[in-house]
């Protein structure tokens, strides 16, 4: 007779149900800390930092999200679907100019209320398949989005996708430098690049006032201060 595993063997056995409950709150306490770390310092937060917030050991932490890639997939995730449904939204519009303008100011401005969402949308993360799949659903359309856009004679001809990128990582730099002295500063950016995209003739959205000298001077010496440490900051996201 073959011999069969008892019923109460290891191989047998199913997570008591107490066990399972843990792990998704320990799941769940670590997407916190890693939301609140990555919104405040961006993703230069090490894995050690996010263990260290969400009150976790670095194992629990392992188990739950076993690479950096991993952890920002499921952070991002929610993030990624509004920047993939604001592309498809910007399409709906029967206006194809007002799609594109609204498009470029909804994803900056998704930029500058989370300083890691800004940075994953100037980042790539081979890994993160999900992440990684939302972006080129949002690039493609974006295509279209500038294709409508030069042919409704709005958009200036040498605009090229990589305008995007470049704006992206412009407004990010701005996100992170203003955040607490002038916070509205990146919407000054956007509007007067709006205005240098646009033809003659287009319509063009209103210029947003400039911060006041004084706020960005203290953003200008906030700048020249160390940066805040956050267990690890140096380290490549993808941890490279």
């Amino acid at each position: 007779m073959t011999p069969t595993a008892e019923p109460d063997s290891p191989a047998d056995r199913q997570p008591e149900p107490g066990l399972r409950a843990d792990a998704e709150r320990n799941r769940e306490r670590i997407l916190t800390a890693a939301r609140r770390l990555y919104a405040s310092h961006g993703l230069g937060v090490s894995m050690a930092c996010v263990a260290r917030e969400a009150d976790v050991g670095k194992a629990t932490l392992s188990r739950r999200f076993a690479t950096r890639e991993e952890l920002i997939n499921a952070v991002f995730a929610d993030r990624m679907d509004a920047y993939a449904a604001a592309a498809a939204e910007a399409l709906a519009d029967p206006d194809p100019w007002r799609g594109f303008t609204g498009y470029i100011e909804a994803v900056c401005a998704m930029q500058a209320a989370d300083r890691g969402f800004a940075d994953v949308l100037t980042m790539t993360f081979p890994a993160a398949k999900a992440l990684e799949a939302r972006r080129a659903e949002a690039y493609n359309a974006f295509l279209e989005l500038i294709a409508r856009a030069q042919a409704s004679g709005h958009l200036r001809d040498d605009f090229t996708a990589e305008d995007l990128v470049i704006l992206l990582m412009a407004n990010a730099g701005v996100v992170a430098a203003t955040a607490d002295a002038a916070p509205d500063t990146w919407r000054r950016l956007v509007s007067q690049m709006l205005r240098a995209y646009a033809t003659p003739g287009a319509d063009l959205p209103p210029l947003e006032q400039p911060p006041a000298p004084t706020a960005l001077y203290r953003a200008m010496v906030r700048l020249t201060r160390p940066a805040p440490d956050t267990g690890g900051a140096a380290e490549r996201p993808d941890g490279r």
